[in-house]
């Protein structure tokens, strides 16, 4: 052999070990997609892999049969004053149709995308409803396990003292069905951090923990389970029965145990101000007048009500998600017992989850479902609106809002209404599955491997 055919037999191999060591590390860190780091009890998680809602452009959803959902949308924006949208829609459990409108960010032209983030404020409910059902399956915790008192579930967590002895009945599936004996008379404890910071004389903001112990100090206004109220403090308590079960942080047990194995790698606990919001997370908006309130922090301005109004972080296990309407329908796909995706939760879970005989009124995170297999669950607050609606014909449908009305939560009739004609008045579904978007993207390396089949 010349000594020119051996350094070019020597420069090919040297190319296909390098090549080799690249897609070995490309599979290598694609597993390894989660990073742990200390930070005392509790862990950060860093999530390397890229979203898939991310890789998606309105375009993609451009298909003649589905104008129609273009227009509805469209019309209703107009006619509400709405700022911005998401839309998404499976069949059969394959994402057929995603796409933004109108503007994530107003002052800057910035136009919605598939995966900008927004808010789901208590379509939140659904997702901890979730994790709290997954723990009863892996056999970490009982429906009928007591909460409070000596062999209560967070007993040991500060929640010792109480008022009422009758705390000592509440159990798990009360906080889940909104039975716990808490009414919303003397106003919404999650909203009222400022208030409760006063009475109990401790910086502003009250935390999670300080607004349970503030209201255990209070009479229960009804016999646990024999009354359905609906209270976002039920939920923050869940959140924190989450942590004591798992010995994680709410949000970490969420995102390994329930969103990952999924898929879904661009949900998180969002944040009150605007200087605090993700990258790829709408502004939010209210139609009309926007009023001001004295900012939750205590630090004595008025805010925007949507920024500083709303404590999103103490919400937390309520209704602090924010999510993209691709990926929170990627969750939907994983909870509604269609058979062509499995389902993170059993069968039997999700029937006792959706059905009032078994859940009782309030359901196991979903707002309602009836007679004919359709489930939904609804989310709102100043700021921000969501819905989620799971067909008994194999479709379903999110929709986001970045803006309020002066209709409050009863824009949701509304809404549902333009998405229920929009959806049934498609004739022709395209067939594709955009949550395989990756599928239709070429890889660089493979490319040049198969342009230079000699390496």
């Amino acid at each position: 052999m010349t000594q020119a055919g051996f350094f070019g037999l020597f420069e090919a191999m040297k190319q296909k070990l390098i090549i080799l060591v690249i897609l070995v590390g490309i599979f290598f860190f694609g597993e390894i997609a989660i990073t742990f780091s200390d930070r005392g009890n509790s862990f950060i998680v860093e999530d390397e892999e890229v979203a898939f809602s991310l890789k998606l452009e309105n375009a993609q959803s451009d298909f003649p049969s589905l104008e129609i959902i273009d227009r509805r949308v469209e019309h209703f924006m107009n006619h509400w004053d709405i700022t911005g949208a998401s839309v998404a829609i499976t069949k059969d459990e394959n994402l057929v149709y995603t796409k933004g409108f109108g503007s994530a960010v107003e002052e800057s032209g910035e136009s919605v995308k598939p995966g900008h983030l927004f808010r789901i404020a208590s379509v939140s409910k659904l997702v901890t409803a979730v994790a709290i059902m997954k723990l009863y399956e892996n056999g970490n915790l009982s429906l009928d396990e007591k909460v409070f008192g000596k062999d209560g579930i967070i007993y040991r967590n500060g929640f010792h003292e109480y008022k009422d002895k009758r705390v000592e009945q509440i159990e798990v599936q009360h906080l889940l069905n909104h039975t716990a004996g808490w009414s919303r008379r003397a106003g919404d404890p999650m909203f009222n951090s400022l208030y409760i910071a006063r009475k109990m004389d401790v910086p502003p903001p009250a935390s999670v923990d300080q607004i349970i112990q503030f209201t255990l100090s209070r009479k229960l206004h009804y016999e646990p389970g024999q009354r359905y109220s609906y209270s976002n403090l039920g939920y923050a308590i869940l959140g924190k029965i989450i942590e004591v079960k798992s010995g994680m942080p709410y949000e970490d047990y969420v995102m390994m145990n329930i969103l990952k194995p999924v898929g879904i790698h661009d949900m998180h606990i969002g944040r009150s101000y605007v200087h605090e919001k993700y990258p790829n997370e709408v502004n939010y908006y209210t139609a009309g007048i926007s009023r001001k309130v004295y900012d939750f922090s205590g630090s004595g301005k008025y805010v925007p009500i949507h920024y500083g109004g709303n404590p999103i972080e103490l919400l937390g296990a309520a209704g602090g998600w924010i999510a993209s309407s691709p990926e929170l329908i990627k969750l939907l796909t994983a909870l509604d017992g269609f058979p062509e995706q499995p389902d993170i939760l059993k069968p039997e879970t999700l029937t006792m989850m959706t059905n009032p005989n078994l859940s009782g009124r309030g359901l196991f995170g979903w707002r309602g479902s009836d007679k004919q297999g359709t489930w939904w669950r609804t989310g709102y607050f100043n700021g921000t609106t969501a819905l989620l609606v799971r067909q008994a014909d194999g479709i379903n449908w999110v929709i986001l809002l970045n803006t309020s009305t002066y209709k409050k939560s009863r824009i949701h009739r509304y809404l549902s209404a333009m998405m229920f004609e929009s959806v049934n008045r498609v004739n022709q579904w395209p067939d594709r599955d955009l949550f395989f978007v990756d599928r239709y993207e070429s890889n660089s390396i493979l490319t040049m491997l198969a342009k230079n089949p000699k390496l």
